[in-house]
């Protein structure tokens, strides 16, 4: 007996839930509050609830509504491209540096759709370096080195 759902539905729901629910787990570790005096953990504990909630929608809506054929395949590539741009961001980011990190993460990430070629890659990476260099670094004056110590110049 087939399963009358959209798998992408039920997927994207259950991704939902559960970053939701391990965000709003982790988050009662740490003091929850009032609304008028919030802690820590309050609006980790709310977004992760409200990011349960809708994943929960996200898969009901997937019930009752057949699968047209068998979809296009999952992109692969991208999806591990830019988990593990992720992982290679918070591995780096104290050792190479921001400039390093925020450029190959942005040129990996880039390049993790087909549509794009390599000098866009680049262009795309070297503006968001630049755009993320002028939020982060100049306008909000956040304090990380642009090159780290694994990086001798």
């Amino acid at each position: 007996m087939a399963l009358n759902a959209s798998r992408d539905d039920l997927a994207a729901g259950a991704i939902f839930v559960a970053f939701g629910s391990f965000f709003a787990l982790e988050a009662m570790k740490y003091e929850f509050g009032t609304p008028f005096r919030m802690g820590p953990g309050f609006m980790p504990i709310l977004l992760g609830g409200i990011l349960v909630a809708l994943g929960i929608a996200v898969a009901a809506k997937g019930f009752g509504k057949p699968e047209t054929g068998s979809g296009p395949a999952w992109p692969w590539r991208g999806i591990v491209l830019v988990l593990g741009t992720i992982l290679f961001f918070a591995a780096t980011i104290r050792g190479l540096g921001f400039v390093p990190v925020v450029l190959t993460t942005a040129l990996v990430t880039a390049l993790s759709s087909r549509r794009n070629s390599w000098l866009a890659a680049l262009v795309i990476a070297l503006g968001l370096t630049m755009l993320c260099y002028l939020i982060f670094v100049v306008g909000l004056g956040m304090i990380v080195p642009l090159f780290g110590p694994w990086l001798s110049f």
